[in-house]
């Protein structure tokens, strides 16, 4: 699991919130090549309309998921 520096992670996986937050961190910020983890598509396909994203970035993963 990615690194989050203020907040205990083992929390944030304890609330749909917290959940939310770290795919958005995922999303935003990378994940590291050391954990070898990918982010869930079906995840992002499932959260999409909660999660907030940067704009730009937004628009990339919906043509590259989407087609659109």
């Amino acid at each position: 699991m990615p690194f989050i520096w203020d907040y205990d992670i083992n929390e944030l996986k304890k609330s749909k919130q917290g959940r939310l937050l770290i795919l958005e961190r995922q999303i935003d910020y990378g994940i590291y090549p050391s954990t070898k983890e990918r982010i869930s598509l079906s995840e992002v396909k499932k959260h999409w309309n909660e999660i907030n994203i940067e704009p730009r970035r937004r628009r990339l993963l919906r043509f590259l998921i989407w087609g659109k």
